[in-house]
């Protein structure tokens, strides 16, 4: 019976490191940070490509020169 107690224990280890290696592997997301970093990336750069047109558009520039006109026009009290 000590052989079959020390073959069902080795066994059994064996079987836990397995599954321990299995859960890692299944689980694993090494790379992943790599592909979300890019991701991010190109979303803002995508984003700024965006805003500079808008803020570069003959609406926006006049709107903000108006607003800084109007402001250094005001007279306080």
């Amino acid at each position: 019976m000590k052989i079959l107690d020390s073959t069902r224990s080795g066994i059994e280890r064996i079987a836990g490191r397995t599954n321990a290696n299995l859960a890692r592997l299944i689980t694993d997301d090494e790379g992943m940070s790599t592909a979300e970093y890019a991701i991010g990336t190109i979303a803002a750069a995508a984003f700024g490509a965006i805003l500079y047109t808008v803020v570069s558009g003959d609406n926006i520039v006049s709107a903000l020169t108006g607003i800084i006109t109007k402001a250094l026009n005001t007279s306080v009290g």
